[in-house]
């Protein structure tokens, strides 16, 4: 018998893909940043062109998402709920393309959007070609919420922010820093590498990678950051990504392991690990000698650093897969240094990944801030007696941050915050009058940070 083989797939064009990857992140809560790294990462999308438009409809339909829901619901009269995930996601990637960018020819958005109608949902392959044809007619007569009559609703929509996020800036900061915050959120993060001081310095690093075309300059925070001169996609294939010279990674997010400010020799514990960024900085900054235990409950994560870590010349590292909030008995008084970087709602970093905004809820922050409490407390167990603990989390809300360390220490009497400015590393700039370790992406071109140093006293 004859078995036909099957017909290989056509190949799918960007916008194509972009809508399959939102609609992941709608339907089951995936992240932006690996659904496209693994996109990209294959060999689907070799032309630099293609491999662009995916990235920017994806990340750019994230960040406008509020204005294209506001445009949607003035040109569709009917339940906007009722719209199924794929449709909406075609008209919102449509009215992008048509109203946010100058380069994509008109006629080309929209007869892209009604072919993947027709193969993903074909009754609704006249709506989405009316509607977007309705937006070309009158997009200039669109009718936008008055910030004199609403500043919170035209904030919102404008600038593509979850009313309840936008009041609660509203009241801490103001109307003119809450717009700050909100533009900042929708800006293209700039690439910030760390330089791996385990195999060169900062001006080595700086040479080497202008031997191959990628342009760095000293990053303005953190002593052992860089801050590129422009986009480098092909970073990871460079000789100095390979031999491991230099990670990527946030100058804000660098900038916590000095809050640690391990010596070399010291037993470090690093609770919620993930893939390493900050435990293979501290490493470096042991200059490779001592100990780090790093705990994190995926395991997949946890192999993900051992193999940052062999790329980096890391050697000091232990990784163990735990539940952080339960520290075994072994670790009770035995670092000098323990870090919880502790899960967090992550509205710190928004413009890295915009579809946080658009899934969390207000409850969400106490459900965060239980979580942290129970860690920091585990984290405080760990700490041998004049040992250091420090909390950090990458999220600029107070029920997380400042409400977090108030019920620490009243329920630690064995703790005491101290000034991080006794840190190495750490610019004045970024400490509060209260002694915490504070940075805004609106202020500092960093992602949002909050940082405390506790030391133990019995």
């Amino acid at each position: 018998m004859t078995v036909e083989k099957e017909k290989p797939r056509p190949p799918r064009n960007a916008r194509q893909l972009a809508v399959e990857i939102l609609n992941r992140i709608d339907e089951s809560g995936a992240h932006a940043e690996p659904l496209l790294n693994a996109a990209l990462s294959g060999t689907a999308f070799k032309d630099p062109h293609d491999r662009g438009l995916l990235t920017e409809l994806v990340y750019g339909t994230l960040r406008t998402r509020g204005r294209l829901d506001w445009i949607i619901g003035q040109l569709y009269r009917e339940d906007k709920t009722g719209l199924e995930t794929a449709v909406r996601n075609l008209l919102r990637i449509g009215i992008y393309q048509l109203g946010f960018t100058d380069r994509i020819p008109p006629f080309a958005a929209v007869n892209e959007a009604v072919a993947i109608a027709r193969k993903r949902c074909p009754a609704a392959a006249g709506l989405v070609n009316a509607i977007l044809r309705n937006f070309l007619r009158k997009k200039d007569a669109i009718a936008w919420p008055a910030m004199a009559k609403d500043p919170g609703k035209a904030i919102s929509v404008l600038n593509s922010h979850p009313r309840w996020l936008v009041e609660r800036w509203l009241d801490t900061y103001g109307i003119d820093e809450t717009i700050a915050i909100c533009r900042s959120n929708n800006a293209i993060p700039p690439l910030t590498l760390r330089v791996n001081s385990l195999k060169a310095s900062r001006d080595q690093t700086i040479a080497a990678l202008a031997r191959e075309g990628v342009a760095a300059a000293p990053a303005p925070f953190s002593p052992d950051g860089l801050a590129l001169a422009a986009p480098a996609p092909g970073l990871r294939d460079t000789a100095c990504y390979k031999a491991g010279l230099i990670r990527i990674q946030d100058e804000a997010s660098q900038l916590i392991s000095f809050l640690v400010a391990p010596e070399p020799g010291e037993q470090v514990l690093d609770l919620c690990a993930g893939t390493g960024g900050k435990t293979l900085h501290l490493a470096a900054l042991m200059k490779n000698r001592g100990r780090i235990t790093a705990v994190d409950l995926y395991s997949e994560k946890l192999r993900q650093l051992q193999e940052e870590a062999a790329r980096l010349g890391v050697t000091i590292t232990e990784m163990q897969a735990a539940d952080a909030a339960d520290a075994p008995e072994a670790y009770h008084k035995a670092f000098d240094r323990v870090l919880l970087d502790a899960p967090c709602s992550g509205l710190g970093t928004l413009r890295r990944n915009p579809e946080i905004r658009w899934r969390l809820a207000p409850a969400d922050l106490e459900k965060c801030k239980q979580i942290q409490e129970r860690l920091l407390m585990s984290a405080a167990d760990c700490v041998k007696p004049g040992g250091r603990l420090i909390y950090s989390v990458c999220t600029v809300t107070p029920e997380e941050n400042e409400a977090v360390i108030e019920g620490f220490l009243a329920g630690r009497r064995d703790f005491k915050m101290i000034p991080p400015g006794t840190a190495r590393g750490i610019p004045p700039a970024l400490l509060d009058e209260t002694g915490f370790f504070r940075t805004f992406p609106h202020r500092h071109g960093t992602d949002g940070f909050f940082g405390a140093v506790f030391i133990r006293t019995a």
